[in-house]
């Protein structure tokens, strides 16, 4: 168990040395998209995606209700 414990956390921590030894002095890409005026349709494809899935959760939510409640009365 405590083997497992430390595999984990030396994984972690390797994996967040290398992504903090890519770093380099280039532009970000939420910068370049920005730049380029990208970023709005970025963040409109991100909303409707989020939306969409509000909108089947909330439906979802609906049916299993339903479903509930017609089971409580048999």
């Amino acid at each position: 168990m405590l083997q497992k414990i430390y595999w984990m956390l030396s994984l972690l921590v390797f994996t967040s040395i290398s992504a903090l030894a890519q770093q380099s002095n280039e532009p970000e890409m939420a910068d370049k998209f920005r730049a380029d005026g990208k970023i709005y349709v970025v963040v409109t494809v991100v909303a409707i995606i989020l939306v969409g899935l509000l909108v089947y959760m909330i439906s979802l939510d609906k049916k299993i209700g339903k479903l509930e409640k017609e089971n409580s009365e048999q």
